[in-house]
C-alpha cells in the first residue's frame, strides 16, 4: 500500500472510530424525562409559583470554588427576566472565588415592586485547605442553616462567625432559616473531586440532616463534560457520560440520584436559550418542591 492510500485508510479509521464513540455515548431514549415546552413547562411553573403570605423560601448554595454558584443565580435571574443578568459577580477563572460575603438574592417579578417568594443565598466557596479552615467553613454553614448569619457578613477562613459579631442574628425568624441546601458541583471535576473537599461537603450535609433540611445537588458545565450535550442540550439525559458522573457523585456524597440535577449555566452567551431555560427552571422547580415539603412538615 503506498503512502497516499495508507494516509487515506488511516483517516477513514479515525472517522469511523469517532462516529462509533459518538453513537454509543448517547442513548436512544432519555433516562430522565424533561418537559421541554408548553404551558406546564418548568419555566412557567416557577413563574406561576404562588405566594404564601408571610412566607419566604430560602435556598442556600454551597460548593467548591468555581463550580458555578454565582452563575446559577445569574442564570435564574436571566430566565425570569428573559434577558442576560449579572446581579451576582462571577470570577473569570474557575480556580478563583469572587464571593466573599453572605449575600441574599431576591428576584423581581415582571410587575415591579413585587418579588418571587423564594431567595437564593450565595457564600464563599470550598477549597482544598487545612483542617482548621475546613472546620471554620462547616461551622459557618451550620450557623447560616439556622438563620444566624445576616446578609453582608464577610467570611473569615480563620475564624467562624462570633456571637458578638454585628452580623450574628441571635433570634432568627422562620424566613431567616435555610429551607433547602444545594451543593453546586462542576460536572467536569465531580468524578475526581479532592477528598478534603468531598469530606467537607459530606460534613455539611450531616449538619443539614441533623436539622432535617433537605439537600440536593446541581451539576454544572455539562456541555464541557459531554460533546453531545454541547451539540444539543436535549441530549442531556441521553448522555451515558453524564449519567455515570451523576451516579458516582451520588454514591460518594450520599445525595440520592433523584436529588441530583444537571444544568447549563449562562456564562458566555448574550441571549437566553429556551432549552437552557428549561434545565435551569427544572432544577429550581424540584428545589422549591423539596423546600415546600420541609416547610409543610415544620408547620404541621
Amino acid at each position: 500500500m503506498n503512502k497516499r492510500h495508507c494516509d487515506l485508510h488511516k483517516c477513514c479509521r479515525i472517522y469511523i472510530s469517532y462516529e462509533h464513540v459518538s453513537f454509543f455515548s448517547v442513548l436512544s431514549d432519555p433516562w430522565r424525562k424533561i418537559n421541554w415546552g408548553g404551558n406546564q413547562s418548568p419555566v412557567q411553573w416557577v413563574k406561576d409559583y404562588p405566594q404564601t403570605e408571610g412566607q419566604q423560601l430560602r435556598i442556600l448554595l454551597h460548593g467548591p470554588i468555581g463550580a458555578g454558584k454565582s452563575s446559577f443565580i445569574n442564570s435564574v435571574q436571566s430566565v425570569l427576566q428573559g434577558r442576560m443578568c449579572t446581579n451576582a459577580l462571577v470570577a473569570s477563572v474557575s480556580h478563583s472565588c469572587y464571593t466573599k460575603k453572605y449575600t441574599t438574592y431576591k428576584f423581581e417579578k415582571e410587575s415591579q415592586d413585587t418579588f418571587y417568594p423564594f431567595v437564593l443565598n450565595d457564600m464563599m466557596g470550598l477549597r482544598d485547605t487545612t483542617y482548621r479552615i475546613k472546620r471554620v467553613h462547616v461551622k459557618d454553614v451550620k450557623r447560616a442553616l439556622k438563620g444566624h448569619v445576616q446578609d453582608g457578613y464577610t467570611f473569615n477562613p480563620e475564624s467562624k462567625l462570633s456571637k458578638d459579631d454585628r452580623y450574628y442574628n441571635p433570634s432568627p425568624s422562620a424566613n431567616d432559616k435555610v429551607h433547602v441546601l444545594v451543593s453546586v458541583i462542576d460536572a467536569t471535576t465531580a468524578s475526581r473531586m479532592d477528598d478534603k473537599v468531598l469530606t467537607t461537603i459530606m460534613e455539611i450535609r450531616d449538619e443539614a440532616s441533623d436539622l432535617e433540611v433537605p439537600q440536593v445537588a446541581i451539576l454544572t458545565k455539562i456541555d464541557e463534560l459531554c460533546p453531545e450535550i454541547k451539540k444539543d442540550l436535549r441530549n442531556i439525559y441521553k448522555s451515558k457520560k453524564l449519567k455515570e458522573t451523576m451516579e458516582k457523585f451520588s454514591k460518594e456524597s450520599g445525595i440520592p440520584m433523584n436529588c441530583v440535577f444537571a444544568v447549563k449555566n449562562y456564562h458566555e452567551e448574550n441571549e437566553v436559550n429556551s432549552d437552557a431555560d428549561v434545565l435551569i427552571m427544572s432544577a429550581l422547580m424540584s428545589i422549591i418542591n423539596f423546600g415546600n415539603d420541609f416547610l409543610n412538615k415544620i408547620n404541621e
